[in-house]
């Protein structure tokens, strides 16, 4: 199944795609895209629902973040070889884990404001793991049950606040709208290997990011079961799972993100992304 959400910033409805591409409203039936939704029990409840039975959803109309709910986004750094290489860092012998506010969080079409002081905007195209079900100390072999399904994430980075103003990386991750997620949530059933999965970012049209997540370091298990060592995964917590080379920082000239471009971030079987960079302080709107 394609899950998502429809609406307004803040007001968005429960929806899925039907076979024919068409967005169903699901809000007779559930609250919201998230917590015992996304469990196997919610997973399996929708499941059998007949789309076509579903009240059709105008078309056009925004869609916003493809899970609410969100506790947690914990990110890992440095997991595509080629991209440890082009920053010329070393290969992490543990995954490197890193958080980003909820508060970021966008749909996949919104407005992305460059923040006041911003001189180093940059993306990362990912695949992000969604939770399902709560997970701690589980094992690579159970990790996968815990997972709900699948999303095209864009880790939108400021480098200047992230690697130039002391502390942790989260204050370069963390402005409104750095965390486009969507269009949908694919359930894992309808996703059973992501171990080769074609990523391409484009910037005003110009391939940025090309690969394929078999070059990951980390895989989704060892991922999912290395996190929970450390905190408790609940469901609706989101694990970006690293981006591919190709990002405005490890340029020979570095492409900074400026008002005015636009970002096209897709996944196999995923969906895309499309997303207009904005002057500071301007409100997000819809693309």
């Amino acid at each position: 199944m394609k899950l998502l959400r429809v609406g307004a910033p803040g007001a968005e409805k429960p929806a899925m795609i039907d076979p024919d591409g068409i967005m169903r409203d699901l809000s007779g039936h559930v609250i919201d895209i998230a917590g015992e939704t996304l469990s196997p029990r919610g997973i399996a409840m929708l499941r059998q629902f007949d789309p076509y039975s579903l009240p059709e959803l105008a078309p056009g109309r925004r869609i916003g973040p493809c899970i609410g709910g969100v506790g947690k986004i914990v990110c890992v750094g440095l997991n595509y070889t080629d991209h440890a290489l082009e920053l010329g860092m070393p290969l992490p012998e543990e995954p490197i884990l890193f958080g980003k506010a909820v508060s970021s969080l966008a749909g996949p079409h919104d407005n992305i404001a460059k923040p006041r002081d911003a001189t180093k905007l940059d993306y990362e195209l990912e695949l992000a793991v969604i939770i399902g079900s709560r997970a701690k100390y589980v094992s690579r072999g159970q990790a996968m049950a815990h997972v709900a399904g699948f999303a095209v994430f864009n880790d939108i980075s400021e480098r200047g606040f992230q690697t130039e103003r002391g502390g942790q990386w989260i204050k370069g991750k963390s402005h409104d709208g750095f965390g486009p997620l969507g269009p949908w949530l694919v359930t894992a059933d309808e996703m059973p290997d992501v171990s080769d999965l074609a990523l391409t970012l484009r910037v005003n049209g110009a391939v940025r990011q090309q690969s394929t997540t078999q070059r990951m370091i980390f895989d989704v298990p060892a991922l999912v079961s290395y996190i929970s060592q450390f905190m408790t995964l609940e469901p609706g917590d989101i694990i970006p799972t690293g981006t591919p080379p190709g990002v405005a920082m490890g340029m020979a000239t570095p492409g900074w993100l400026e008002p005015g471009d636009l970002i096209e971030a897709e996944i196999e079987g995923l969906g895309q992304q499309s997303a207009r960079i904005i002057p500071a302080d301007t409100l997000a709107g819809v693309a």
